[in-house]
């Protein structure tokens, strides 16, 4: 099932147009209350008027209370043109005096010389406020209470409500209708830069790998678009050492690959045994060439800055790692009689590195002084610490030029008049690997006036930073 994400669109106004309606309607509650309480205190006191002009008109004639109210005054008093009034009159015991008989009680007892109490109330069927007023007059030096009665419709009281809540909700409802309007068109105003973000990153070539633009972008998104522009970067760079690795496997495969195959005809046409035996000792001859340069082409596809990025340093004895490596290398060397050997300081000498590539970068710089010694010539290993940690191979090989010093770490580059066999990139490796370990490396005469030293200066332990990050 797709996915539906709210939108940040929708969100936003969700929280802001949210609390807007929210406090409307709380606000909507509370005029309701206060436009009722306003009505009732506005006609209450009539109604208070009316109660205390009925106790006025009761008299006591032959020792029994009555009410002497005419007519003419009871029309007076009891009419309104919006709303029927009743009243009811009885004394301190319950027995009734005049007026409705179906008027109950109050629920809540009024105690006291001229307490009066409000309250709403149903009769006839109808709705009606009520007040319950007790009085006292004195009748032969003796004073008689009495509870007077009187009810009304409510239907002004309502009309007034009514008006009171339409004069406070309506301009606040059209305050809510305006801001909402206010919030709708900010919030789309706010995000058009985001919308012009988003055409922008859409309608791009997915080999276009340039940086977006923010210029325009909010400032709160700005964050975002920098981490897009390095995520960018990265890929450019990965998809570039891509390229560069497969042009360049292009390139050195092509000879190998196709020398093999004319030596694989030849020696299927040969029907000599001895000749084909030869034929077949130059095809492993070939086949190991070819497998040493694809063991280099993935060890500088390993050894790739942007494709590393999370190597983890660890600290290491350099002096112990480079006489085990140059121990390993003693049988190769007498082969060709070179003198190899080993200087090297007392003490481990720690450096932050990885075993794996440090040992491929001392093997290629070794490799490399042995496979251009001449024969019965000389080899040897330094390391020394300082405050660079130094690692120095020096041989008898052919004296590279000034000029060519700068080059000789490039890949596939080979010097000219060069016999030995190889395909130029164990020293862009060994380039390669010292720049992850945040090393230099220096390519000088020897001392002996004989060859080429290669020293390559390492950080100390604990100097360079966080793991596997460049400084």
């Amino acid at each position: 099932m797709p996915r539906h994400d709210p939108a940040l669109q929708r969100k936003l106004l969700t929280w802001l147009l949210g609390p807007l309606l929210a406090l409307l309607l709380l606000d909507s509650l509370v005029t309701y209350a206060t436009s009722v309480s306003f009505a009732n205190q506005a006609y209450d006191r009539a109604l208070h008027e009316i109660a205390r002009e009925v106790f006025l008109h009761v008299r006591h004639e032959g020792g029994r209370p009555r009410i002497d109210l005419p007519p003419a005054t009871e029309r007076v008093l009891m009419m309104d043109q919006d709303d029927r009034l009743f009243y009811k009159v009885s004394l301190d015991d319950g027995r009734e005096v005049g007026g409705d008989a179906a008027i109950r009680p109050p629920d809540t007892a009024v105690a006291g010389h001229q307490s009066v109490v409000f309250y709403d109330d149903t009769l006839h069927g109808m709705d009606v406020r009520m007040v319950a007023a007790r009085m006292a007059f004195t009748e032969g030096g003796k004073p008689v209470q009495m509870l007077v009665q009187v009810g009304e419709t409510i239907n002004k009281r309502q009309r007034l409500a009514t008006e009171i809540r339409a004069s406070v909700l309506v301009p606040q409802l059209l305050l809510i209708v305006l801001a909402t309007i206010a919030v709708c068109v900010g919030v789309r105003q706010g995000l058009k830069p985001l919308q012009t973000l988003k055409r922008a990153v859409s309608n791009r070539s997915h080999l276009d790998l340039s940086p977006v633009d923010d210029r325009d972008v909010p400032g709160e998104v700005r964050p975002l678009v920098a981490e897009v522009n390095g995520l960018l970067q990265r890929l450019d760079a990965t998809l570039g050492f891509q390229n560069r690795f497969i042009a360049d496997a292009a390139h050195q495969l092509k000879t190998p690959v196709a020398g093999m195959k004319a030596q694989i005809e030849l020696a299927l046409r040969e029907t000599d045994s001895g000749k084909l035996q030869r034929s077949v000792a130059q095809l492993y001859v070939s086949a190991d060439r070819l497998s040493r340069l694809v063991g280099q082409l993935l060890s500088l596809a390993r050894n790739e800055p942007g494709a590393v990025d999370s190597v983890k340093l660890q600290p290491l004895d350099l002096h112990a790692l480079a006489l085990e490596i140059t121990m390993e290398w003693v049988p190769e060397a007498l082969k060709r009689q070179i003198d190899l050997g080993f200087e090297g300081a007392d003490g481990r000498i720690m450096i932050d590195g990885d075993t794996h590539r440090l040992r491929e970068l001392i093997n290629n710089l070794i490799d490399n002084a042995v496979r251009y010694s001449q024969d019965g010539g000389r080899v040897t290993v330094h390391v020394r610490r300082g405050a660079q940690h130094v690692l120095s191979i020096s041989d008898d090989g052919p004296r590279i030029p000034v000029e060519e010093r700068s080059r000789i770490f490039e890949r596939f580059h080979r010097l000219l008049g060069s016999h030995a066999d190889g395909s130029g990139l164990g020293l862009a490796i060994v380039s390669e690997i010292a720049a992850l370990h945040h090393a230099s490396i220096t390519l000088e005469e020897d001392n002996d006036g004989v060859g080429n030293a290669f020293t390559v200066f390492f950080p100390p332990s604990g100097s360079t930073g966080l793991p596997g990050t460049p400084s």
